[in-house]
């Protein structure tokens, strides 16, 4: 019996298209086209002005370290055969905060207001997860 995974996430008719969308190597997040607010993660309603008049779009795929840690150890499969490894909050260019991973840096050249750009890993034979690298 292989072991649980804890890095699958659940996808939902909600927030299918943003798997797709990264499925594709690109990153979709929803605009109110009340408000002209970008949001992330996906909701039934605009945060700012409560409006359900919302689209997908493609941002651009920039953005800058927020916050960032080192994990070192962490013993849930997959994660111990990947250490260390980089979870981060992004800002990204449209205005959301994104939570996700930093890769192809050396550690200890991260750092808080980097630049980053989108890039997409295989999290199995059908999904793709964004992540960050520097710009």
């Amino acid at each position: 019996m292989a072991a649980p995974r804890f890095d699958l996430p659940t996808v939902e008719d909600e927030t299918r298209p943003f798997w797709d969308a990264a499925a594709e190597g690109r990153l979709l997040i929803q605009r109110c086209n009340a408000c002209d607010q970008w949001q992330y993660y996906p909701r039934p309603f605009c945060k700012r002005c409560w409006s359900e008049d919302l689209e997908w779009a493609e941002a651009s795929g920039k953005g800058t370290i927020y916050t960032f840690s080192i994990v070192r150890r962490n013993d849930l499969p997959p994660f111990g055969d990947r250490v260390p490894y980089v979870p981060a909050i992004i800002d990204l260019e449209e205005g959301p905060r994104m939570m996700s991973e930093v890769v192809d840096a050396a550690l200890e050249s991260i750092e808080v207001g980097q630049a980053v750009v989108v890039d997409f890993r295989e999290i199995d034979d059908e999904l793709k997860r964004p992540v960050f690298r520097p710009a």
